[in-house]
Formats: C-alpha cells, sequence, structure tokens
C-alpha cells in the first residue's frame, strides 16, 4: 500500500499549475465522486499487482486489465451514490482527463482510452442483471481475468477491437 501512496504522490506532483487547475476544475464541483475515484485507482492498482505482477504498471496484458478494472470499480462506487448515466459521464471525464494530464505515446494512449471503454461497457452490460447497490468488485474481476485470456495485440493507434482488452508487447 506504501508503493502504491508513492506512486500516486509522485505522479501527482509532476502535475504543472496548469494540469494542477484543471484537475481541481472537475474533482472540486465532485468530492463524492473524487474520493470514490482515488479509492478505485489503489483498489485497482493492488488488484493489478495481485493478478499481474509483471506487467500491470507497463503496457502489457495486467495494463489492461488494470484500466479496465479501474473503470468498473470507478462506476460501481458512483453508482452506489448517484446513477448509472452521471457514474458513467464522471468516469470518461476522469479517464480521458488522466490520459490528457499524463501523455503517452499515441499507441499507449489508444489502449489506455480503449481499455477504458472495455471496463465501462462492462459495467453497464452487467447493469441490468443486478442492482447497483449489490455490485462487488469480484463481479468485474472474474471477467476481466477471462477477457485477458483473449486479449489483442494493438498494433495501430486506428485498429478497432470492439470489446476486447489490448495491449502492446
Amino acid at each position: 500500500m506504501r508503493k502504491i501512496a508513492k506512486i500516486i504522490f509522485n505522479t501527482l506532483g509532476t502535475l504543472s499549475l496548469k494540469k494542477i487547475i484543471k484537475l481541481l476544475s472537475l474533482v472540486l464541483p465532485h468530492p463524492l465522486f473524487a474520493i470514490l475515484s482515488f479509492y478505485a485507482t489503489i483498489k485497482s492498482f493492488t488488484l493489478a499487482q495481485k493478478h499481474f505482477p509483471k506487467t500491470n504498471s507497463n503496457d502489457g496484458i495486467g495494463n489492461a486489465f488494470r484500466h479496465a478494472l479501474w473503470c468498473c470499480l470507478i462506476m460501481m462506487y458512483c453508482c452506489k451514490i448517484s446513477s448509472p448515466e452521471k457514474s458513467l459521464k464522471w468516469c470518461k471525464k476522469m479517464t480521458d482527463l488522466h490520459e490528457e494530464l499524463f501523455p503517452n505515446e499515441p499507441l499507449q494512449a489508444q489502449m489506455d482510452l480503449h481499455n477504458n471503454k472495455v471496463g465501462m461497457n462492462l459495467f453497464m452490460e452487467l447493469l441490468p442483471g443486478i442492482h447497483r447497490q449489490f455490485f462487488e468488485t469480484g463481479f468485474f474481476i472474474d471477467v476481466l481475468l477471462k477477457k485477458t485470456k483473449t486479449a489483442v495485440v494493438l498494433k495501430h493507434p486506428d485498429e478497432n477491437h470492439g470489446n476486447e482488452l489490448v495491449y502492446l508487447e
């Protein structure tokens, strides 16, 4: 846990004043969503490290799993205090802003955005069958672990791999 906190605080320390203001303009109007998203971030890092100790922090399959799980968890926690529609809108804004604040190479950015979308789609697919108050982390882990078995290597930024996880070699 200490390692995760260090990573998060070191990462935040790299932000310029302009980027800090952009981040604050998103989180200050929605403090509960921001707190829940921060918790989802920590939880997704922890679970990705557990399941994919070697690839959760690079461009491998563990990173794909982490991004999709991150979005599922943000939506799960936010849906407990708000509507699925507002949670989805928040999750998209938050995860898109993450890519803007911490830019990657085009292929890495495409991979992260795609896997974020896979996570949001998974939550919305499961939503009709489960009341949003009863979602649990395990619902997503099992499905996402299965998706890692069929994940596809992303080779070009304009590729469309539907609802499959993607990663880089």
